[in-house]
Formats: C-alpha cells, sequence, structure tokens
C-alpha cells in the first residue's frame, strides 16, 4: 500500500516585502552610526580654521588632536606642502574651545625619544584678543631625538678622556704615585714633619729648636713672674706711686684752698679799685666843667673889653 505524499507548504506571504524592510533597517542603522561617527568628531560643530606653518611635519597625522593643558581643543585636517617646502597644517578649532586660543598663543610640536608627536598651544595671558579665523602661526619645534647624535658625540668624548686620564702614563697616574710616596712618609718616624723638610736631619733640627725655644720661654715665664712680683707686690712699684699720688692729691687740696683765700682777697682788690676808678672819673668830669666855666668867663672878658673901648686898663683883675 503506497503512501500518499503529504502536500507542499505554501510560500510565506509578502517576504518581499519584509526582506525590503530588513534590508531598509539595515541602512538606516549604517546611516545612523556613520552621522554618530561624524557628530563624534566634531562634523557638525561650528568651526574655525587655524594653519600652523612647520618646516617638518614628520609625525603628524590628519586627525591628531591640538592639546591646551592636556585637553583637546583642535583636529588636523588636512596636511599640505606650499611652494616653499614648508608644511600647512590645517586645523579645526571648534568654536566653543577657540575661547583659549590668543593672539599671543605659542604653538609647539615635539617629538618624543619613542616616536609620539605631540601638537600644543600655550596661552599665557589669557585677556589678550582672541584668535581670529584663518589666523597663520609658526610652530616652534621641540625635538627630542635631534639631540641624540650630539649626545652620542659627547659620551665618545668623555670616554675618551676617561680613557686617557686611567692610562699609565697619564697625569693622573703620576699624581697618585705622588700621593702614595706621601702617605709612606706621613706613616714614617717623623711623621708630616719628615714630609714637609723632606729628610731626616732637617726634622731632628727643627725639633731640636723646638725644645730650645720652649725652654726659653720657661725662663721668660720665670722672668714675668719676677717683674709681677717686683711692680705689683706689697714693696713693688706700684703701691709706692699710688701712695705719692694720694700724697701730691692732699698737697693739690691745699693748694686749692689758697688759691681760694687769693680769689677773695682779689676780689676785694678788685671792688677797692673799681670805687678809686669811679672816683677819678667823678675829678676828670668836674675838671672839664671847671675848664668850660674858665673859657665862657675868658670869652666873657674879651667881649668886654670888645665893647670897652674907652678905658685905660683893658685887663680885668677877677677877684
Amino acid at each position: 500500500m503506497k503512501e500518499e505524499a503529504s502536500p507542499a507548504s505554501p510560500p510565506a506571504a509578502n517576504l518581499e516585502f519584509k526582506a525590503a524592510l530588513l534590508l531598509a533597517l539595515l541602512l538606516l542603522l549604517i546611516a545612523g552610526a556613520v552621522v554618530y561617527l561624524l557628530y563624534a568628531r566634531g562634523a557638525f560643530e561650528e568651526s574655525q580654521q587655524l594653519v600652523l606653518m612647520v618646516d617638518d611635519s614628520d609625525g603628524v597625522a590628519v586627525g591628531m588632536n591640538l592639546t591646551f593643558s592636556g585637553f583637546p581643543i583642535g583636529r588636523v585636517r588636512r596636511i599640505e606642502l606650499t611652494e616653499d617646502g614648508v608644511a600647512r597644517i590645517i586645523i579645526d578649532v571648534p568654536r566653543e574651545d577657540a575661547r583659549w586660543l590668543r593672539e599671543s598663543s605659542v604653538f609647539t610640536l615635539t617629538r618624543g625619544l619613542l616616536g609620539n608627536t605631540a601638537l600644543k598651544a600655550y596661552s599665557g595671558i589669557l585677556s589678550d584678543p582672541p584668535l581670529a579665523d584663518g589666523a597663520v602661526r609658526k610652530v616652534l619645534v621641540g625635538d627630542a631625538t635631534a639631540e641624540i647624535p650630539r649626545l652620542v658625540a659627547d659620551m665618545r668624548e668623555l670616554v675618551s678622556n676617561l680613557k686617557a686620564l686611567s692610562a699609565e702614563d697619564s697625569s693622573l697616574s703620576a699624581s697618585l704615585g705622588n700621593v702614595r710616596d706621601l702617605t709612606e712618609k706621613l706613616k714614617g718616624p717623623r711623621g708630616a714633619l719628615g714630609m714637609l723638610l723632606g729628610n731626616e736631619a732637617d726634622a731632628k733640627k727643627l725639633v731640636t729648636a723646638l725644645d730650645r725655644t720652649n725652654a726659653l720661654l720657661a725662663r721668660v715665664d720665670g722672668l714675668a713672674a719676677k717683674a709681677d712680683a717686683q711692680a705689683f707686690g706689697p714693696a713693688g712699684l706700684v703701691p709706692e706711686a699710688r701712695a705719692a699720688i694720694v700724697q701730691l692729691n692732699a698737697a693739690l687740696t691745699d693748694a686749692r684752698t689758697s688759691l681760694k683765700k687769693v680769689d677773695g682777697i682779689l676780689a676785694d682788690a678788685q671792688v677797692a679799685a673799681g670805687n678809686a676808678r669811679d672816683a677819678t672819673a667823678d675829678l676828670a668830669t668836674l675838671r672839664a666843667e671847671v675848664d668850660t666855666s674858665l673859657r665862657k668867663v675868658g670869652r666873657m672878658i674879651d667881649e668886654v673889653n670888645r665893647r670897652w673901648p674907652f678905658a685905660r686898663d683893658p685887663k680885668l683883675k677877677l677877684p
């Protein structure tokens, strides 16, 4: 008995429509992702253009950030070469972040030893006018790898100098030999004294001279003690001089008292002399008045004689 064949399943309805809808959804997701990426990269932000000029743009790539205080404020959009052979780095800076760029801002391109390159902006005075759109600025380049050849040359020269210093016939080896000889002399019987004088005989002479000097100084100390006793002792010169000074002070006191008495006597004599001077002054005044009176009388007699012409005896006798 034959089995009956099962009937074929009918095709799904609207299959083409569903496929078209799925494809449209996929295209929509791709477009959204593209739009999101453009938005994330700042394609829809208002930005201004900054042009940086540099002689060598090695290490700079499109999409590299321009940083300020460690924060990205711009992105490299294009790198081109001018007719003069200078690289032009065109950077898009969002309007919101452009406030950190001023007319006095400085831009640097630094290259590290490991090949990492960074574009940095420095604005020391934020109160300066803002940087204009499309401004062109020169970039200061700081390449750490450029110092490596000079550093290697300096190291090579330093190693050569060290080899020359450490050679057997070098000045440093000779100096170390001299220091070794001096050390051996310091360990000798006379020590540093023998090293300074150079031989044992001179060192012995110096020691003998020092011993004699010490003996002489001991004698001088004894003489100084005796001189102190003679000068400052109880029967020395200083106590006698002190007693003589005391006597001299007493004599000066007596002389001062006598001088005070003489001053009194002289004051009395001065008073008497003043009285005599006053009397002499009065006598001089009286004499002047008498002379004046006599002159007046003489003039009167002359006038009388002139007006009395018939007088036989023209002389006038005064009583």
